[in-house]
């Protein structure tokens, strides 16, 4: 984890800007001049380092890659143009037919429906209970490459049994990845943890104002990439814990494309300084609306791990810093209806979307968890009125009084 210090100079510290900038330019330019040909072969065949093409890379995408690996302790970043493409470098690269994952049976949906897709290439994809480490070794196989799974589910916040999923894996020699999007490093200090790496939607808290779409994925250092059978032995470089992160850069960005656009890096950078003070905010004042939202009569079910009745909140406590996200869930009670609810509130937005400033909110089963269907997201623990909230980092007292209004119009 970065200060607050460490987080507002880090692109100055750690990029070292021209011309006395405290931030790192935004370079535009695709192609890169080099006045000896024999250094432009050298940085194409992975001997030097350089930029030959900004799909690939770029002074921009490395400034912010370099601030993410800091924030994380680790030994690479490579971003993306979206949380999405990230997943789907990190797969794509990593896996061949006939392999098989570990994944939570409570993703979001989006990335559900990724795994999903993953099956139509002949690629072995396990929905398990990832509250339980035992639900996980019961599902491995002899052909198990990856455990993937979020640190806190979206939307009805199961947390997952990180630590000890952490050691199975490593005494397996199998990748472990999480997604941290919900739980960004000043919560959990994954690389402690023994994680493989971390997958990390840039477009919510990291950047933190709704206004970019960004994606990253980091290794942490804790895995022996010479027991992986997937690296070709083109990306074989000669530091042995660079070889994932060489295949997925080679792979998923370079022959994929999903590039994270300069304007978008320098932007992404620039939210990142404000993170710890705006996580913070967000984890107090989302306790606050939960327990607020419990003592109300009109509300059936409140969902968020800082609750003492959450079954997961001793878990939560010990996992992320005594902070426990901003992401909440309830439902009414079924005399009042969700809609009616949701069109009352005037400073909660309705959207899609998470980590912002803002304090949203929408209904899960008919949006985001749609396409899942009523069975899957039974199975997810998605009723039909469930409501999610995000909650943002206006003051707690006008977040409350306007879910009373909306109520109270009801």
């Amino acid at each position: 984890m970065l200060s607050n210090t460490q987080l507002v100079h880090a692109d100055r510290l750690l990029n070292q800007p021209q011309f006395g900038a405290v931030h790192e330019s935004t370079n535009n330019s695709v192609l890169f001049e080099f006045a000896d040909v024999a250094d432009l072969e050298a940085v194409f065949q992975g001997k030097q380092a350089g930029h030959v093409y900004s799909r690939s890379s770029s002074g921009s995408a490395v400034a912010l890659q370099n601030m993410l690996n800091a924030l994380e302790g680790g030994v690479g970043s490579v971003t993306f143009a979206t949380g999405m493409a990230a997943i789907s470098a990190l797969m794509f690269s990593l896996l061949k037919a006939g392999d098989h994952i570990v994944v939570s049976r409570y993703l979001f949906g989006n990335t559900r429906s990724f795994m999903q897709t993953l099956q139509n290439f002949a690629i072995d994809v396990s929905f398990v209970d990832v509250t339980d480490v035992k639900a996980v070794e019961t599902s491995l196989k002899p052909e198990t490459k990856l455990v993937f799974c979020e640190s806190i589910a979206n939307p009805v916040t199961q947390v997952s049994d990180l630590e000890h999923i952490a050691s199975l894996c490593h005494s397996r020699s199998i990748l472990f990845v999480i997604d941290n999007t919900m739980t960004p490093a000043p919560m959990l200090d994954a690389k402690a943890l023994g994680a493989s790496m971390v997958m990390t939607s840039l477009t919510k808290y990291i950047a933190g104002h709704g206004s970019v779409l960004g994606g990253a994925l980091t290794d942490l250092g804790n895995f022996n990439w010479a027991a992986f059978a997937n690296i070709d032995d083109k990306y074989k470089v000669q530091d042995t814990r660079q070889w994932g992160l060489t295949q997925i850069r080679k792979r998923g960005l370079r022959d994929m494309g999903a590039t994270l656009a300069p304007a978008a890096c320098h932007q992404i950078a620039i939210g990142m300084e404000t993170l710890n003070m705006r996580l913070k905010q967000t984890c107090d004042n989302a306790l606050i609306v939960a327990r607020h939202l419990l003592s109300l009569p009109q509300v059936k079910k409140v969902y968020y791990p800082g609750l003492a009745e959450h079954p997961q909140h001793a878990r939560a406590k010990h996992l992320f810093n005594h902070q426990f996200g901003g992401i909440l869930s309830f439902e009414l009670h079924e005399t009042l209806d969700m809609r009616d609810f949701l069109n009352a509130l005037k400073l909660i937005i309705s959207a899609t979307h998470l980590g912002d400033t803002r304090t949203l909110a929408l209904p899960v089963a008919t949006t985001i968890f749609h396409e899942n269907g009523a069975s899957q997201r039974a199975a997810m623990g998605i009723g039909d009125k469930l409501i999610r909230m995000s909650i943002g980092i206006e003051a707690f007292e006008d977040i409350v009084k306007d879910i009373d209004q909306a109520l109270a119009s009801l």
